[in-house]
Order: C-alpha cells, then structure tokens, then sequence
C-alpha cells in the first residue's frame, strides 16, 4: 500500500461530525468520493472515537 496522504485523507473526511467512529469515518470518505486504498486504511484504524481530524492523522501516521 502507498504512503497515504494525510491532505488527501482529510478532503475525503470533510463534513465528518466529530467525535466520529471508525465507520463514521468509512463512511464518510465513501461519500465523498474515495479511492479503496483510502477505504481500507481507515478500515484498518482502531475500532474507537476519534475526537477530531489531528486525532485520525495521527493514528493514520502511527500505523505507517
């Protein structure tokens, strides 16, 4: 898998309600539009609440 890219990610996470769940997250980049890669990498984040778009960076980095 690519490097993911964090801009990237958070367009694909724009109108997320934080805090946001995992599958809030999925489901969000779903509707917005992206890519399976970016599908799976938030797939793949800990099943838990995240409070807000640095919290999903930083577990998105943490997991590189």
């Amino acid at each position: 898998m690519s490097k993911a890219n964090p801009i990237e990610i958070q367009k694909h996470l724009s109108g997320v309600d934080y805090p946001a769940s995992r599958d809030d997250l999925v489901a969000a980049a779903r509707s917005n539009g992206a890519d399976d890669s970016t599908l799976e990498l938030l797939g793949n984040l800990p099943d838990r609440e995240y409070d807000g778009p640095s919290g999903v960076s930083h577990e998105i980095a943490a997991q590189g």
